[in-house]
């Protein structure tokens, strides 16, 4: 089974949120969406800065990302 690295993304920067290993690329992407929510919770300020939640394999290569805020904020209704 593969080893999983997964990163908060903020601008360049890639700070390391640890890693695990996993059957596959879809539990892993599971894992980093989950952590992007939780991370969104606990730092609500992230989101509006666009940070994201990677996840990479061997030799830091790349497989997945996603956004602590899924819904872009243009998209966000206005009040």
């Amino acid at each position: 089974m593969p080893y999983y690295s997964f990163d908060l993304v903020i601008g360049e920067e890639y700070k390391n949120q640890g890693g695990l290993i996993l059957e596959n690329i879809e539990i892993a992407s599971d894992r980093a969406e989950q952590l992007a929510t939780e991370l969104s919770i606990v730092h609500p300020d992230l989101k509006a800065k666009g940070c994201a939640v990677r996840v990479t394999r061997a030799e830091n290569a790349e497989v997945y990302r996603t956004p602590l805020d899924p819904i872009p904020s243009w998209m966000r209704r206005q009040h």
